[in-house]
């Protein structure tokens, strides 16, 4: 009972041999009348035929005319006189007397005919009255158990035919429906052992085939999952690994005092120090993008001056781009109020910024402008810096993705995946369109009011 299979049989059983069951009591019942009046139709004219044989005749021994009736037909036959006697005559009427009432008997000694009630006397009979040397008698004609146990057999024998051929229908059947669910289920099994290039083959677009379908794309997803996994950890790894190498192997250096001049220490401690630092910068930022994509990171919404904090972004990096002598074009209209979490933007003002300064030559200019909607808005950050080829352009809000294939940049990678979050968190979109050596431009739309 474990097995689908079994149980989709066995159910399909059931409902076939309940259902036939009930539609031949159903169909008893319906038509049971009808059957009726033509039965007592047929043993009406048969016994007509029987009066008429009679009175064409005349024979005188009435007990072996009706006796040689009898043979003729198939429906016993009870033969009841003024006095009340009855006489059957049939093969099988020995077992097939029917009690007729007393009032059916004097109706049809009285010259009429009678029709039994099925419901009522729970028999099937007809009388018709008979005359014999001026004495009326009663002629009963009941139904055959013959013809209704030939009924019985024809219709049991229909309905377990009817059982046999719809349980080997049933078998085949359910095996066409279990067969998919039994390959999807060794796929499952596949696909919890790690193995996510199982595919299955349907070509059905029942809702197996959408099952189907939707298996193959869960697959897809999870091995995207798992690549991505995988390049999270080499990326994790190599990040981390770069800096401890350095700070490990300037550290060893400087146990060794006798080789190492002053000039030389001071210089190994600052590279210490600046690995130390990105080594925290790049534990922060991972804490943070996991914090950020876990979606319950928290919001504090406030209503501040956004032209006003990015503006002091601005002046809060003005060693960077000022000592690369970088022209700032500010456009921001004063009292830009938006109600949204000032340090999670202040932090993508940061980043965007700190790229602009990062890949923009000497002597380079970067533009940011605010524009202010009905209900939303629209920062514009464009640079004039070194661009970002196409193939690039699709990966740059990837975490750990860089442009520098050769990983000697100081970031880590994390920069705009993390600005990525926090514009979605806002329910705000950002873009970013560039070009080879002319610069690049991010345009990111923040609605004025706080997300639900």
């Amino acid at each position: 009972m474990k097995s689908l299979y079994v149980r989709i049989v066995l159910t399909f059983l059931a409902a076939i041999v309940i259902g036939l069951i009930s539609a031949f009591l159903l169909g008893v019942a319906i038509f049971q009348k009808e059957l009726n009046d033509i039965g007592q139709n047929d043993m009406i004219a048969v016994g007509e035929n029987i009066v008429g044989l009679y009175e064409q005749t005349k024979p005188e021994d009435l007990d072996a005319f009706m006796t040689k009736a009898s043979q003729l037909t198939m429906y016993p036959i009870q033969f009841y006189s003024a006095s009340g006697q009855m006489k059957a005559y049939g093969q099988n009427h020995q077992g097939q007397v029917v009690t007729v009432a007393t009032e059916s008997i004097d109706q049809v000694l009285g010259g009429g005919h009678y029709r039994s009630k099925v419901k009522a006397e729970g028999a099937v009979y007809v009388g018709l009255p008979f005359s014999f040397e001026g004495k009326n008698f009663a002629l009963f004609l009941l139904s055959s158990t013959q013809n209704e146990k030939a009924i019985i057999r024809l219709l049991i024998t229909i309905l377990l035919l009817v059982l046999v051929i719809g349980s080997l229908c049933i078998l085949i059947a359910a095996r066409f429906l279990v067969k998919p669910l039994q390959a999807l289920t060794k796929a499952t099994k596949r696909l919890a052992k790690g193995d996510f290039d199982v595919q299955l083959k349907m070509k059905r677009k029942d809702e197996l085939g959408i099952l189907a379908q939707s298996f193959n794309e869960t697959a897809r997803e999870l091995k995207q999952l798992e690549m991505m996994r995988q390049d999270f950890v080499s990326n994790v790894s190599h990040e981390i690994q770069s800096p401890l190498t350095s700070i490990s192997g300037f550290a060893k250096a400087l146990k060794l005092d006798h080789l190492v001049t002053a000039k030389n220490r001071e210089r190994y401690l600052d590279i210490i120090l600046r690995e130390s630092d990105r080594l925290s910068r790049l534990s922060d930022n991972l804490l943070k993008l996991s914090s950020l994509e876990s979606k319950h990171h928290p919001f504090v919404a406030k209503t501040f001056n956004l032209d006003e904090q990015i503006r002091q972004v601005v002046v809060s990096c003005e060693p960077l781009w000022s000592s690369k002598n970088i022209r700032i074009d500010l456009k921001l209209p004063v009292a830009s109020k938006i109600t949204a979490d000032p340090d999670q933007l202040n932090q993508v003002w940061m980043n965007l910024l700190g790229n602009s300064i990062k890949f923009t030559p000497d002597g380079g200019k970067i533009g940011i402008e605010l524009i202010a909607h009905s209900h939303t808005y629209t920062v514009v950050i464009k640079d004039s810096g070194i661009g970002i080829t196409p193939d690039a352009l699709t990966h740059i809000f990837v975490r750990f993705y860089k442009t520098d294939s050769s990983r000697n940049s100081m970031g880590s990678g994390l920069g705009l995946a993390i600005v990525k979050q926090i514009i979605a968190l806002h329910h705000g979109s950002i873009e970013v369109e560039s070009a080879v050596g002319q610069g690049t431009m991010f345009t990111l739309n923040l609605p004025n009011t706080p997300p639900d």
